[in-house]
């Protein structure tokens, strides 16, 4: 949600993906790709994001800590960075997300989000349910 130098995000890019597969991910055995290459998950914050309110934004904690350490000027990708992280979720029809605790409440928000979601437009997502790390 903080503006980054392209050539630092490519970066960032390429380091994620060589840890990732120095911990041992096979690529043939899994899916791994870049998220920014898929455009469905912008586009399905988008509608997501016209689901949500903004007052269940505002209340997430997240929230107010991280705009409180930008001047108080916390930006729209800060508030709204909870519903693309819902459509991350459901756009692969997850049915169980590994969380810490300090995710909880973005999760809780994937939920209702699916559940209105589904209300609105008939079953379509499943409900995810956390799987809670033990760290």
């Amino acid at each position: 949600t903080m503006p980054k130098e392209p050539a630092v995000l490519r970066q960032n890019i390429l380091d994620t993906t060589a840890a990732i597969l120095a911990c041992g991910i096979d690529p043939k055995k899994c899916f791994l790709f870049r998220q920014s290459l898929v455009p469905e998950h912008a586009e399905l914050a988008w509608i997501l994001g016209c689901l949500t309110n903004v007052p269940r934004l505002l209340r997430l904690p997240q929230w107010k800590m991280k705009r409180a350490s930008q001047s108080n000027e916390g930006t729209v990708g800060l508030l709204t960075y909870p519903v693309l992280q819902a459509a991350d979720i459901l756009l692969y029809k997850s049915t169980h997300v590994p969380v810490g605790e300090d995710q909880v409440l973005h999760l809780e928000l994937a939920q209702d989000i699916a559940q209105h979601f589904n209300k609105k437009y008939g079953e379509f997502f499943p409900v995810p349910k956390a799987i809670l790390s033990k760290l």
